[in-house]
Formats: C-alpha cells, sequence, structure tokens
C-alpha cells in the first residue's frame, strides 16, 4: 500500500519533469506531443485527448503512446496529474476560494460558481438536440441509462424522471452489466450516457457496443470533443470552470438539464404524466395513512 502512495506522490509533484525526463526515448511523433505539452501546460488540463491530437497533428492513439511511455496509466492520468502540478492547494478544493475566506464568502462563492455553471450551459442549450433526445425517448421500446463513479447520481435521477412517466427505463452504473445490457440492445431501444469527462473507458466501451447494435445513443458530457461522443447520435453539453478532479457544479448543470428534458417529454406526454402522477401520489398517501 506504501509503494503506491509513494508512487502517486511522486506523478503529483514531477508530471512535466517526468515528461521531459522521457522525452529522448520518445518516438518521433510522441516527442511532438511531448513538447507541445510541456509549452502548453495551463492549455491542457482544460482540453480533451481528440483536442490535444488535433493541436499536434497527430493521432489520438498517438497521445495516448506518449502518456503510457511517459509513465502515465493514460490521457485523464496525465492530466491530473498536471493539474496537481500547477494549482494551489485551495485550487484542489475549489477554483475561487482563498485561504483567508471565511465560511460564508466560501459558501457564496460555491453557490455563484454553481450558478455560473447553470447560465453557461443554458447559452449553449441546443434547442434541436433537446427536442431529437425527448422525441428518442419517447419512441423507445427500452431505455438504458448507463454512467460509473459520480455520474451515478445524475443516471439515477434521470431513471427516476423516466421512470414516472412509465417509460420501460432501466439504469446500470456497474462497468460489466452495462457493457452486457448494451450487448443486447437492438434498433428500437436507446441507450442514454452520462459521463462529464466523456474518456472514462466503460461508458465508451458500453455506448460504441450499443451504437454497434443499432441503438439510438444519447450522451451527456461536459466535453463535446471527448471518445464518448464518437457514438452518440445525439449529444447534450454542460459547460463548468473547474480545475478540481470531481466537478461538482457539472453535475448540478447535467441534472438540470436532465430535469428539463423530464419536463419536455411531461408535456408531450402531459395526460399519461398527470394520471401517472395521481396514482404515485394516491399510493404514497394510502402507505402513510397505514403507519
Amino acid at each position: 500500500m506504501a509503494t503506491n502512495h509513494n508512487h502517486s506522490d511522486s506523478v503529483k509533484a514531477s508530471s512535466l519533469a517526468r515528461i521531459r525526463s522521457r522525452l529522448p526515448a520518445l518516438a518521433a511523433a510522441e516527442q511532438k506531443v511531448a513538447q507541445w505539452v510541456l509549452q502548453h501546460a495551463d492549455d491542457v488540463i482544460h482540453m480533451s485527448m481528440a483536442q490535444v491530437a488535433r493541436e499536434c497533428g497527430v493521432s489520438d492513439t498517438t497521445v495516448l503512446r506518449f502518456c503510457r511511455a511517459a509513465g502515465f496509466q493514460g490521457y485523464t492520468d496525465m492530466k491530473l496529474a498536471i493539474v496537481q502540478d500547477l494549482a494551489t492547494p485551495t485550487q484542489l478544493v475549489h477554483d475561487d476560494i482563498t485561504e483567508e475566506d471565511d465560511a460564508l464568502t466560501i459558501a457564496r462563492k460555491v453557490f455563484l460558481s454553481n450558478m455560473q455553471a447553470l447560465q453557461d450551459t443554458m447559452e449553449i442549450l441546443d434547442g434541436e438536440a433537446l427536442a431529437r433526445a425527448a422525441d428518442m425517448l419517447a419512441d423507445a421500446r427500452l431505455i438504458l441509462i448507463i454512467g460509473v463513479g459520480t455520474s451515478g447520481p445524475i443516471m439515477q435521477d434521470m431513471y427516476h424522471m423516466l421512470f414516472r412517466l412509465g417509460l420501460n427505463v432501466r439504469a446500470q452504473s456497474d462497468s460489466y452489466l452495462q457493457l452486457m445490457e448494451a450487448a443486447l440492445v437492438g434498433p428500437e431501444d436507446v441507450v442514454v450516457g452520462v459521463s462529464q469527462s466523456g474518456s472514462s473507458t466503460d461508458p465508451v466501451l458500453t455506448m460504441a457496443e450499443a451504437k454497434r447494435n443499432g441503438a439510438g445513443t444519447i450522451v451527456i458530457t461536459g466535453n463535446a470533443e471527448s471518445p464518448i461522443t464518437q457514438h452518440a447520435d445525439v449529444t447534450l453539453l454542460t459547460v463548468s470552470r473547474e480545475t478540481r478532479a470531481e466537478a461538482i457544479a457539472s453535475r448540478i448543470a447535467q441534472m438540470t438539464l436532465v430535469d428539463a428534458l423530464y419536463v419536455i417529454l411531461s408535456m408531450r406526454m402531459l395526460s399519461i404524466t398527470t394520471r401517472n402522477e395521481n396514482k404515485i401520489w394516491k399510493a404514497i398517501i394510502q402507505s402513510q395513512k397505514t403507519l
């Protein structure tokens, strides 16, 4: 256990130094990526692997090979290491706070950051994409929603909303089970993938499998050029400006986006929505009377 901790500390303390030390041993194309990353470290932390590849004039695979040759598990691992190198200690907690802030100031800055994420997301909302996503969900024989890690709450929230509309919906956060379920979907089904980074391996593999089997695919992500969007019929984007590894404001934006999609669907299915809500509340009230 101690060995892993020391390795992690080493990466955090010297991600850019590590890249420099491996530079002579890299292949020519990988050296090109390494030199670009070293010169644009501040930009890398806000970019996807595809964006870096395009800036360097190489393939995504070359960027991934460079990351692994430099001693990182992958692109996300390298990016997080650089973030931790460059960010101040307070930025790793929240971008806007300082050590001098009192409790109320910190709370206000957190609220403002979350409000900014909602405002930024609202400004890039794509009405056509929302309408198409609503059409796909309304017409689907089966809806499968997938997500891992901190995407789980958004996935579950969406499941609960669509369940109330009487849609045939399932939610799966287990990496293997979601892939197994995606292997069984077909052209009449829709798979929704939730991934803030859009680079997590398991959701990307699951969405690729769903696409191969002819299912409709919807992606909710914070990165328009991430790998998961390559397997999406519809991409719904959220925006946040966060340095920390676990982007919280973006999750709030995603949950709000899901809520908006639910309301759009509810208005299209108003009679069904009203009937189901009445049944649900009647059941809840009756259960409370028996307690």
